[in-house]
């Protein structure tokens, strides 16, 4: 393959909350944010449209306050606030390396962000703007890996890739089992069944009923997103 010429015209790319922390316990690493942007932007300069559904658990996670007592509908709506600042960190480190972007959200915030509408979201990205959607679904109980599958399918991104710690997806923790084997390709049903770690099963189920792939890689690895933009055999795909 042309290695000057992506394979993809365009990718949502879902990012825990956790990926922007770095070595910290939590919140916001500007180094990390700048590596983040920086390989954001080489994957626009291929002409791949980008869009990005960013997680909150580096800030707030609504599941964990609800198991001890909170709540959950009120921490679910905290949770997707944090997904909003994480947006907005990610919009400004964009714009400081060059890269055009937009924070849509769920939740009506006008001050900060433009409302979430398909039509205009797959604008943006037609334009060339990197588009951050935050705020999840805008609903209590669904993650933000539903929320990436329910946006790649609603814009027609032609792969669903989130950005984890490690390399793919194992039979069991890499860090907890040192004889845990990658896989190469799964199958969506192989994954539900096995109740394999790689996204919820919302997320999954809808990525298989609207065929849209999974491909899980290491966002620390730097490059590693430019290679699977232009069609290279990174981490592991979830493909009917």
């Amino acid at each position: 393959m042309n290695e000057s010429r992506p394979l993809y015209r365009r990718i949502l790319l879902k990012l825990s909350g956790e990926a922007l922390m770095g070595n910290g316990d939590y919140g916001i690493h500007p180094d990390v944010l700048t590596r983040i942007a920086n390989e954001v932007k080489d994957v626009r300069a291929l002409g791949v449209q980008l869009g990005i559904v960013i997680g909150g658990g580096n800030i707030f996670r609504g599941a964990g306050l609800a198991r001890a007592g909170m709540d959950r509908v009120t921490g679910d709506h905290m949770g997707m606030l944090a997904t909003v600042i994480n947006a907005l960190a990610l919009q400004d480190a964009l714009e400081r390396v060059g890269c055009h972007a937009r924070v849509m959200s769920a939740l009506q915030i006008h001050e900060v962000s433009e409302d979430y509408i398909r039509r205009r979201a797959i604008r943006h990205l037609e334009k060339g703007r990197v588009t951050i959607f935050a705020a999840g679904t805008g609903n209590p109980f669904f993650t933000t890996d539903t929320a990436a599958a329910l946006r790649a399918i609603e814009v027609g991104a032609d792969i669903l890739v989130k950005g984890t710690q490690v390399d793919g997806v194992y039979t069991a923790d890499p860090k907890k089992d040192p004889g845990a084997k990658r896989y190469d390709r799964l199958t969506f049903d192989r994954v539900i069944n096995d109740k394999l770690n790689v996204m919820d099963t919302t997320a999954v189920v809808m990525c298989r009923e609207n065929s849209v792939p999974i491909r899980v890689f290491n966002l620390q690895v730097a490059g590693e997103l430019l290679r699977l933009a232009r069609g290279e055999d990174v981490g592991t795909l979830v493909a009917a």
